[in-house]
């Protein structure tokens, strides 16, 4: 699925900083409604893990954060924050890949303020990867619709 580049709020991302790879240094959220989306994992609607792998199982985590995010009225690119916490950072480097192609498919190009966490552990022992994301939807002008 291919989701656009652009978003309605302001990325920010100084010259001064390094380059971001896969993230933006700063995210300035235009006026709306905000959208707080518990933890998300690879839980599928039987409330089982999908997936063995941990590539396998951030796809099904995506998934699942747009899914919630459709739910509350909300898109992809009204992403301002998302917290990837990982049970096992060597295996993400090393897939890292196949992370960004799942990540890509369901978030397109769309890079909001992020942060990677290593974890010890997750409620469900079967998980080895959990979102936690934050979304503005924008306000909608008056007489124009939502794009």
């Amino acid at each position: 699925m291919d989701r656009p580049v652009t978003s309605p709020h302001d990325i920010l991302n100084p010259e001064t900083l390094a380059p971001p790879i896969g993230f933006s240094h700063a995210v300035i959220a235009a006026p709306g409604r905000t959208v707080y989306l518990g933890g998300q994992t690879a839980h599928g609607a039987d409330g089982r893990i999908v997936g063995d792998s941990v590539a396998e199982q951030f796809d099904e985590a995506s998934a699942n954060v747009v899914t919630a995010l459709a739910a509350a009225g909300a898109r992809p690119e009204h992403l301002v924050s998302m917290h990837i916490y990982i049970t096992d950072i060597v295996t993400y480097r090393a897939r890292l890949h196949e992370m960004s192609a799942a990540y890509e498919r369901h978030f397109g190009r769309h890079y909001p303020a992020m942060a990677l966490f290593e974890v010890k552990g997750l409620f469900d022992a079967a998980a080895k990867v959990e979102l936690l994301c934050v979304a503005v939807v924008p306000e909608k002008p008056s007489g124009t619709a939502l794009g």
